[in-house]
């Protein structure tokens, strides 16, 4: 098993309008400078933060699967499916741009939220009419396991369904707790530590590695395998997890 880390000046940075909305990309667009380009059919991955109200106006995409998370705050939506909505905090906005659309969001001040690309076969998502979906924080199944706190955002039981193969959970572990993670050969692990701090340990007696918030990481694997995410004693670590297929059956995009 082997873990990267990146910290966040190794990540693709961004912004739009005056500086309005700025954004750290664990995962930047192929054109951009960063680190990481993808991870397997995951594309693109950026946190951005409003520093006042701003709309990003109406732009195109198609074929991608994008998922935009809540962090803090609000974010607006709009598009030319007809769709006009807020979520808050925890929620997520889903947009499955098949055949293509025009959306716009609108951070409210302070508002944080990832915006994650994951990339199904292009090819065949094309011709699929494009969907928006909605869910509130309360709509994503919770459990505490060992005191740690897992929410199901993508997977089984979830309710944001993919085409791409992807699972994503937060999780808010406790000082001094751990959450057990089994990676199955042929997958990959990227995450993003929100906050805290804490060790990724591979259970398989290898070096752990200490990340602390605003750090990202891939973990990657050739045979079944278990990693351990402790937070420190002292504070909570917060963690954004998603799991991919190192490779897919399928071409994947290359600008």
């Amino acid at each position: 098993m082997n873990i990267s880390l990146y910290s966040k000046d190794q990540q693709g940075k961004g912004h739009f309008g005056n500086g309005e909305i700025v954004e750290s990309k664990p995962i930047a667009f192929p054109h951009e400078d960063t680190a990481v380009k993808r991870v397997g059919p995951l594309f693109y991955w950026a946190w951005a933060k409003s520093l006042t109200t701003f709309e990003i106006p109406l732009h195109p995409h198609s074929g991608f699967e994008i998922v935009s998370y809540v962090l803090a705050g609000t974010v607006g939506h709009r598009d030319t499916l007809g769709n006009l909505q807020q979520v808050s905090t925890g929620g997520a906005q889903v947009m499955q741009t098949g055949s293509g659309a025009y959306h716009a969001e609108e951070m409210s001040t302070g508002t944080e939220m990832f915006q994650i690309w994951f990339e199904p076969h292009l090819s065949q998502a094309v011709k699929v009419p494009p969907t928006y979906n909605q869910h509130d924080h309360e709509e994503f199944p919770q459990e505490v396991i060992d005191q740690v706190q897992v929410k199901r955002i993508i997977g089984a039981d979830a309710p944001v369904s993919l085409v791409t193969d992807s699972v994503m959970q937060d999780l808010h572990i406790p000082p001094s707790h751990s959450f057990t993670w089994t990676l199955p050969a042929g997958y990959s692990l990227a995450m993003v530590a929100v906050s805290g701090k804490g060790d990724l340990q591979p259970l398989a007696d290898e070096a752990g590695t200490a990340v602390i918030g605003g750090d990202f990481a891939v973990v990657t694997t050739d045979q079944d395998g278990e990693i351990r995410f402790t937070a420190d004693s002292a504070e909570s670590l917060r963690l954004v997890v998603i799991q991919v297929p190192a490779e897919v059956d399928y071409p994947l995009y290359r600008k």
